[in-house]
């Protein structure tokens, strides 16, 4: 499992309070970094080989500015040219949000989706719910 910890800033609110909705995808991409990583290593957009298939996030609780989140993110599919990131949002022992990503490893200049290759699969195997 990857852990992030994140501060909320005061932009991020929103005029009931609280973290505003838009926020905590975002937050969630950016616990995805070191996936990213795994087929990136340089994070270079010129050789960027991953796609966003989908999104999903479920809000549980408000979250809020004054205290410091986690993320909690691990691959919780793999499949052939695809996988899944799961994410947990938690502030002050209490779970905010989850949500998940589902990820494909993709070839930008044939504009088709690739077989993940056995490194990756590797890597992201060694990221999985604890």
């Amino acid at each position: 499992m990857l852990r992030c910890e994140l501060m909320p800033r005061f932009y991020e609110t929103d005029g009931l309070g609280h973290i505003n909705n838009t926020v905590i995808p975002k937050w969630f991409e950016t616990a995805r970094t070191p996936i990213f990583a795994i087929f990136n290593p340089s994070l270079r957009l010129d050789s960027w080989n991953l796609i966003l298939r989908k999104i999903d996030v479920e809000f549980l609780a408000q979250t809020y500015l004054e205290y410091p989140v986690e993320v909690r993110s691990w691959i919780s599919h793999v499949g052939s040219s695809s996988f899944v990131v799961s994410h947990e949002l938690w502030q002050r022992d209490t779970l905010t949000a989850t949500g998940s990503a589902v990820m494909v490893y993709f070839d930008y200049q044939t504009q088709e989706k690739q077989l993940i290759p056995d490194h990756c699969r590797e890597a992201l195997a060694a990221i999985t719910e604890e």
